[in-house]
């Protein structure tokens, strides 16, 4: 079975600051995968990586078998192939922020379908019954034609979501999406990723909500120094964390 995600050794550095230190870890189809850590562990930063919104400095990242970046044996620096390449590799993923990110000149409809029409040339009579239906799906159908600043804050988050599905990805990356949500409205953006995870959507999650970690993730990675710590089953994981920052972070949080 080919993997999602494949990435080897990837180094990051801004300036003299190491945030990223030899980062190795493999996703399957289908599986979710809970990133957490610290603040300042590398996790946003690991997941930008994934999707060349950073450039690695070292490191091999291959998306469903294609390789989006390599290191050469013997080379100093990371080699990236063409950037029609590139694009057409990570337009296997979805990204969904703290901030949202919705053009706030734009309907909730026309969010969804800018980017299917633009970057993919999906003419709009085909694309927008499929954002009317995901609308439908994040529980938003009544939203079509407002603009995001008439949104709450869980709206527009769940809006971003769909604005991701659109493209039909088949890994979707989440960097802490309920971050930047009051404690009522983070609920409604995690059900909207539990139905995705029952959908057997692979999906990489950058989060602070341990249960959300503990219920849904198969397996939780935690960070810690632009390390991963420890890879486990979530189950294990929040059971019996093993590495000793790894206690400490869990005792803090739960």
């Amino acid at each position: 079975m080919t993997l999602a995600i494949d990435a080897q050794n990837i180094y990051k550095c801004f300036g003299s600051n190491e945030v990223l230190r030899g980062v190795s870890l493999q996703v399957n189809p289908g599986e979710v995968i809970a990133l957490i850590g610290s603040s300042g562990s590398g996790k946003s930063t690991l997941l930008r990586c994934l999707n060349h919104l950073e450039v690695v400095d070292r490191g091999t990242v291959k998306i469903a078998g294609q390789t989006l970046v390599e290191t050469p044996e013997g080379a100093s620096k990371a080699h990236y192939p063409a950037e029609r390449d590139i694009r057409r590799i990570c337009s296997r993923m979805g990204m969904v922020f703290q901030h949202f990110n919705l053009f706030p000149h734009m309907t909730v409809l026309q969010n969804l379908i800018e980017a299917p029409m633009t970057v993919q040339g999906v003419a709009r009579d085909v694309i927008v019954p499929k954002a009317q239906e995901l609308l439908r799906k994040v529980g938003l159908s009544d939203k079509a034609d407002a603009y995001p600043n008439r949104l709450s804050g869980g709206q527009k988050q769940r809006v971003a979501i769909a604005r991701a599905l659109a493209m039909e990805p088949d890994i979707m990356l989440f960097d802490e999406p309920t971050s930047a949500l009051d404690p009522e409205l983070t609920g409604e953006v995690l059900r909207t990723m539990r139905q995705l995870a029952q959908e057997h959507m692979t999906m990489l999650v950058v989060t602070h909500e341990m249960a959300f970690a503990r219920e849904v993730a198969h397996r939780v990675l935690f960070m810690d120094s632009g390390v991963i710590a420890e890879d486990r089953p979530a189950r294990d994981f929040f059971n019996n964390p093993q590495h000793p920052r790894a206690q400490a972070f869990l005792q803090h949080m739960l």
